[in-house]
């Protein structure tokens, strides 16, 4: 008998625990990053890791950045989690771990820990990791920890992931330690790095719609007259692994 979840076992258990409203422009991206997350769930080579939470967890805040009501963003990154039956604290605590060592290591050092022979620097099980994903065959590869390893990076060093010679030849260097598929993470990056610019954008124009509105009604209130918000918004596919061709 077959007893792997669905697609739509996954959205039935978010929508059950989640039962708010998610606002139009970010409906897509929280339902496409929970059909990454299940996919990668109910693969027999998927294994979870630090560097795959950090992925999820800097993928939902940089695409959830800007929603309201603000309070709602915690219950559903919690909603998200327990649907692919994983622990929503798990995550934040091994992001977290993450990223105060990207901080205390900086660029190169990040870049040579993230090499199964390097130094742990007092994070054994974090390294221990690493080891597991350079050694484990079949490791399956995913978008989303390729954002982790961009974020540690990120959080190491800013000015290096800017510079595209450095950050590409950083990322190479990683790649080449942990037996990574090069080509297809390079290019998972770039359409990450694009997509979140064109979210910005997209945040933008709706904040812009905003105040124009508010700017209206302000005016119509004072003629005792009452202009009803727009009921449409912007609709994009911007999640993290998706493509705008």
């Amino acid at each position: 008998m077959n007893n792997v979840r669905t697609v739509s076992d996954t959205k039935r258990t978010f929508y059950t625990l989640h039962t708010r409203p998610i606002n139009s422009i970010y409906r897509r991206v929280v339902e496409e990053l929970m059909v990454e997350m299940h996919l990668l769930s109910v693969n027999v080579d998927f294994r979870y890791d630090p560097i795959y939470a950090l992925g999820v967890v800097t993928s939902f805040n940089r695409f959830m950045q800007g929603y309201r009501p603000e309070r709602d963003k915690e219950p559903i990154f919690e909603a998200l989690c327990r649907a692919v039956e994983n622990e929503p604290q798990q995550y934040k605590q091994d992001a977290q771990r993450l990223e105060e060592l990207a901080m205390r290591l900086g660029g190169k050092d990040i870049v040579a820990w993230l090499n199964p022979t390097a130094p742990s620097h007092g994070a054994d099980d974090l390294h221990a990791a690493v080891q597991a994903i350079a050694n484990n065959s079949p490791f399956k590869y995913s978008r989303l920890f390729a954002i982790g390893l961009f974020t540690l990076l990120e959080v190491a060093d800013s000015d290096l992931v800017k510079d595209e010679k450095q950050r590409i030849e950083a990322l190479k260097q990683i790649c080449n330690a942990l037996n990574l598929p090069e080509d297809k993470l390079l290019k998972d990056l770039e359409l990450y790095r694009s997509n979140l610019e064109k979210m910005a954008q997209m945040q933008l124009a709706m904040e812009d719609m905003l105040k124009a509105d508010r700017k209206k009604r302000e005016q119509r209130g004072e003629k005792g007259v009452v202009v009803a918000p727009p009921n449409s918004s912007p609709e994009s596919s911007v999640a993290p692994g998706t493509s705008q061709d």
